[in-house]
């Protein structure tokens, strides 16, 4: 049973993606307001309404967003930490059916195995997270997707998250040049960008896929690119490189965009 994955949308203004076994659709955040994450899910031949759950990294508007319109959607069972869930609650009138896990701690939705795994970012309580489904026998194939966006480097135990993924959602946020040339953005902003609970630039997106070099990947996407400090152009040239010698499919989204169906 193969699973389905597509970017619905990726970048500073929003993140958000879908999940699909047969029986079960899950989004990894939710960083658009309903009514646009329910047209990006039109568009993919599915909608809100038939959304199961969504698992949330944290509690930051490029990821959460979409939290504020789940009045309509009290079926939708929303995973996150206790710092995450409290943080987004406190800005909301109805109250979301909050499914609670400690970060490290695995869960299970339906046919999915969820790992948290915490990452340094300037948020209450930050995740991200390696999904599996099925359990590699003769019967059922066992699929892993790593989470990987929103952190400021990569320590030790995200290594050891990432390298056993099929699929890799990995963040490369800006290109130094480019952020420093930025007008836009105040030098307390570029600091923030750039610091150790920031950002992954794509040099260091680089460095992280060199460092880990997993023979398993079969399709790494770069997302999360900064709309002013960083382009498609850019990524590719710092970090197709890294993955040429491995013979992996690659993917940069590009701000705003979406991604075609993959099936693993």
């Amino acid at each position: 049973m193969p699973v389905r994955f597509r970017i619905l949308g990726s970048g500073s203004s929003g993140n958000a993606a879908l999940l699909q076994s047969d029986d079960t659709r899950v989004l990894v955040d939710a960083g658009f307001s309903a009514r646009k994450l329910n047209d990006l899910l039109v568009a993919a031949g599915e909608s809100l309404a038939r959304i199961d759950a969504i698992f949330l990294t944290h509690e930051h508007g490029d990821h959460a967003a979409g939290l504020s319109g789940l009045a309509r959607y009290p079926h939708i069972k929303v995973f996150a930490n206790h710092p995450t869930s409290q943080a987004v609650q406190r800005t909301l009138k109805h109250r979301v059916a909050w499914q609670v896990f400690e970060t490290g701690a695995t869960f299970r939705f339906r046919e999915f195995e969820v790992s948290s795994f915490s990452v340094p970012h300037d948020a209450q309580d930050p995740v991200g997270f390696f999904i599996a489904h099925g359990t590699d026998d003769l019967f059922s194939k066992r699929h892993t997707l790593a989470w990987l966006t929103d952190l400021g480097h990569a320590p030790l135990h995200v290594h050891e998250r990432v390298r056993e993924a099929d699929v890799l959602v990995v963040e490369a946020n800006y290109c130094p040049l480019l952020l420093e040339a930025d007008t836009r953005r105040p030098w307390s902003v570029k600091q923030r960008i750039n610091g150790r609970h920031g950002h992954l630039s794509n040099e260091a997106a680089r460095e992280l896929l060199l460092a880990i070099a997993s023979p398993r990947w079969r399709h790494v996407y770069f997302a999360h690119l900064s709309r002013d400090c960083n382009t498609p152009a850019a990524v590719e040239l710092a970090c197709a490189p890294a993955l040429a010698a491995l013979g992996c499919a690659f993917s940069v989204v590009a701000p705003g965009a979406g991604t075609p169906v993959f099936e693993f």
